[in-house]
């Protein structure tokens, strides 16, 4: 068979009048409970209990580093960054950011493998190939690196600020994977976001990366900004096709200047509008399955050899704040400012505020700020969730014999729930399985919230973003 039959194997199916009707407003499921239930009461005790059950456990490690910084604003930008011209601002937290890993460390059993290695931003490639080479030396100190290629180790980069040599610098260090932020190739939406990176500046780190033997590249695209078209996105998606990138994420730009105040140097007149966003997405969905690519689930994108897609057809896709993984099973700690850390069944996040951060290291503590521990009924609900979010279909037995429970009982009322999305043609309710059809899988999201015991009487909390 080949890729284009494979792709379309996983295609979804669009139907207008349904996308109108469940198109709300709702969580990502990076992690359940999310983030928003975290509790400020959790401790730096809580966490190192969570550590000592981890290490009885054993198996493992995945790392992530938080580097908060970038040269410019990105005027669409959500995420936690410090803005600044100067680089010299990166050294002293980065010097902060080992004390934490050397604190961490005396908590781990540092003997169990890293498997899994992130570092993610802001713009981690802000910082100087000598601070990059001083911290993965750190890391390397106090943690069990791999060094003979077989970990996921990735970071993201932003084109028109990495260079040639940089990248370098990178596979030297044993990164293998790179993810890169391009959005768009239009210059009048970048203008309009204050985004830049041009075709040509892809191309020669594609090439180059390809050439120093990375084993994937990623690139995320975003719809619905300013100046955006069909016709503007089908241009950009010409180009990316032609790049040929391993795995695509294809964004839905969430407009809330009410929580991130630069995104209100915008024109919001200038978005486009909801149909017209819905149809940028189908048009770049039929484009990626004719080119090829599998539809992983909400906005990712494989070729059907990639790692991400293996994993999904052997059923071994998950879940975590990286969003869907290879190497779920690991458990997740995190390092730098609101890097959110993901232990056995135990939730906890760094402070959010840089000078919060700043503040606990330099007082000698680990700058865990809130958390959570799973009860029961959050490990039940959460692995419900990550099976429909992974693989579209939910093995009832499964849930049965992992958890001891009856899950027609446990869940009846979320059953009832699910026959009006039945009826409509989403999933499918089977004897012993739930399977969401082709129609369900752009909504996987508004299926996935009616187990979600946190957004009872919520009514979609305007902190999340739409769905589509």
């Amino acid at each position: 068979m080949n890729t284009v039959a494979v792709a379309m194997q996983t295609a979804p199916a669009w139907d207008r009048d349904l996308i109108g009707r469940y198109d709300l407003a709702g969580p990502r499921y990076t992690s359940y409970p999310t983030a928003p239930q975290f509790r400020d009461e959790f401790g730096e005790g809580a966490m190192a209990r969570a550590i000592e059950r981890s290490n009885s456990r054993g198996g493992p490690l995945s790392l992530y580093f938080h580097i908060p910084f970038c040269s410019r604003v990105c005027y669409y930008c959500a995420c936690n960054r410090i803005v600044t011209a100067n680089r010299d601002r990166a050294g002293p937290y980065l010097a902060r950011l080992e004390r934490e890993l050397a604190m961490q460390a005396q908590l781990f059993d540092t003997a169990r493998p890293v498997t899994q290695l992130h570092w993610g931003g802001g713009t981690p490639t802000f910082i100087s190939d000598g601070e990059k080479r001083r911290l993965m030396a750190a890391i390397g100190r106090h943690f069990r690196l791999l060094d003979d290629d077989s970990g996921e180790y990735a970071i993201e980069i932003h084109p028109g600020d990495t260079s040639v040599e940089s990248l370098r610098c990178l596979r030297e260090l044993g990164f293998n994977r790179l993810s890169m932020g391009v959005q768009d190739f239009d210059p009048d939406v970048q203008a309009a976001v204050n985004r830049f990176n041009s075709v040509a500046e892809v191309r020669t780190l594609v090439d180059a990366g390809r050439g120093l033997g990375f084993h994937s590249i990623s690139m995320d695209l975003i719809y619905g900004l300013p100046r955006q078209n069909r016709a503007s996105f089908d241009r950009t998606l010409d180009e990316v096709i032609g790049l040929s990138p391993d795995r695509l994420s294809i964004f839905n730009y969430a407009h809330l200047p009410h929580l991130f105040k630069v995104q209100r140097q915008m024109d919001a007149s200038l978005m486009p509008g909801p149909d017209e966003k819905l149809a940028m997405l189908e048009h770049a969905t039929a484009r990626l399955l004719a080119a090829g690519y599998v539809f992983i689930g909400m906005d990712h994108f494989a070729k059907p050899d990639d790692n991400l897609a293996v994993a999904q057809r052997e059923g071994r896709l998950q879940r975590n704040f990286q969003g869907y993984a290879t190497q779920g099973d690991c458990d997740l700690l995190a390092f730098g400012v609101s890097a959110i850390s993901a232990v056995g069944d135990t939730l906890f996040q760094n402070h959010k505020e840089i000078g919060d951060y700043n503040a606990a290291v330099d007082s000698g503590s680990v700058p865990v700020a809130r958390g959570i521990d799973l009860s029961r009924d959050d490990r039940i609900r959460g692995a419900v969730i990550e099976s429909l979010i992974c693989h579209f279909r939910l093995d009832i037995t499964g849930i049965e014999d992992r958890f001891g429970i009856h899950f027609r009982r446990y869940f009846a009322a979320e059953l009832a729930n699910l026959r009006a999305m039945a009826d409509d043609g989403l999933l499918e309710i089977g004897a012993r399985e739930i399977r969401v059809t082709r129609a369900g899988r752009l909504l996987i999201r508004r299926i996935c919230m009616v187990f979600d015991a946190y957004l009872s009487g919520s009514g979609g909390q305007p902190r999340f973003s739409r769905i589509i």
